[in-house]
């Protein structure tokens, strides 16, 4: 068995799909860096 069909035998876990929209993924990601960041500049934590 190689090691590819052994990762294509193994049952998906419900995790994200690796044939998603990245770019939504990263513009998600820095807006949410940036309401972090307000947030954090607000409550003078900083």
């Amino acid at each position: 068995m190689t090691a590819h069909s052994a990762t294509a035998a193994r049952a998906r876990t419900g995790g994200p799909k690796d044939d998603g929209p990245k770019i939504l993924e990263h513009v998600a990601g820095w807006a949410l860096v940036a309401v972090i960041a307000m947030l954090v500049t607000q409550l003078g934590l900083l």
